[in-house]
């Protein structure tokens, strides 16, 4: 039993380093990118699947200069150039303009262009829930529901 709880601290410490580099090689990506003006952002998390961040250099009228992507089911995945935007309007970017790719990748960029006209109309940008969030509120209503019941 020992070796088991031993080998499962050994596996939490490694994820967590392998986690930290990785977010490390992103923000140093990020911040290379902000050096040079405005960024966009846009996220889609996987869960199960492979997640996505995308970010978009624009110029001063909202013009795509750039465009990398984050994404990947593991601590391994590295920010990696997304071709075929360069010199688009990130705020009229649709359907129609997303490459053949997986969801998530689609939706990040989505995320990014909706983001970015919610920030040009003075709109609150609303922050998705974290999945500890998610499972509070699930596990909240479950009691509620319960509660009901008695």
């Amino acid at each position: 039993m020992f070796r088991l709880g031993l080998a499962l601290a050994i596996v939490f410490v490694l994820q967590a380093l392998l986690s930290s580099i990785q977010m490390k090689h992103f923000s140093n990506e990020f911040i290379k990118l902000r050096r040079q003006g405005r960024v966009a952002c846009g996220r889609k998390s996987g869960g199960f699947h492979a997640g996505a961040i995308v970010m978009f250099l624009l110029d001063e009228k909202g013009y795509i200069r750039e465009s990398r992507k984050l994404e990947g089911i593991t601590c391994f995945a590295r920010v990696k150039p997304l071709p075929g935007f360069t010199g688009k309007h990130i705020g009229s970017l649709g359907q129609a303009d997303l490459p053949r790719c997986h969801k998530n990748l689609g939706k990040a960029i989505l995320d990014a262009s909706n983001t970015y006209n919610k920030f040009i109309a003075g709109e609150e940008i609303v922050q998705p829930p974290s999945p500890f969030q998610r499972a509070g509120s699930s596990l909240a209503g479950i009691f509620q529901k319960k509660a009901k019941e008695n």
